[in-house]
C-alpha cells in the first residue's frame, strides 16, 4: 500500500531581495529544497546585490495583509516565517492578521543588512 504523503506549505512574510540572497527568494529555495511548498507575503523590495543594499521602498500595510489572507484562505498553510518587518505599521498588520489564523510563526528578526 502506498503512503499519501501530503505537501506540507509554508508562508514566508518578509522582504524580496534583487539578488536573490535573502528574504522571500532566499525562504523559498529553502522551502524547495527541504520539499515543503513555498508561499509569500512581500512587505518590502529591496534594490540589493552582494555587497550593498541601494534602496528599500515598503509595501502598503494594507498589501501585506491582502497577501496573507489570499494564500491562507485559498492555498492554506502549515507554518509561517517572518523575516523583514520594516516598519511599526507592517509589524502590527502582521501580527494582527496573524492573530485570526492558527498556525505556527516562526520570528525572524531581521534588523538591519549591513550589507548585500
Amino acid at each position: 500500500m502506498q503512503e499519501n504523503k501530503q505537501i506540507r506549505i509554508a508562508l514566508t512574510i518578509a522582504g524580496s531581495d534583487s539578488g536573490g540572497g535573502a528574504g522571500v527568494q532566499a525562504d523559498l529555495k529553502t522551502f524547495a529544497a527541504t520539499g515543503v511548498h513555498g508561499t509569500s507575503a512581500v512587505t518590502s523590495i529591496t534594490a540589493q546585490n552582494t555587497t550593498e543594499v541601494r534602496m528599500t521602498q515598503d509595501v502598503n500595510p494594507k498589501v501585506v495583509n491582502a497577501q496573507i489572507n489570499a494564500v491562507v484562505e485559498d492555498i492554506g498553510v502549515d507554518a509561517a516565517k517572518t523575516g523583514m518587518l520594516h516598519t511599526k505599521k507592517i509589524i502590527n498588520t502582521v501580527s494582527q492578521t496573524l492573530q485570526n489564523y492558527e498556525f505556527p510563526v516562526v520570528v525572524d528578526p531581521v534588523m538591519v543588512a549591513k550589507s548585500g
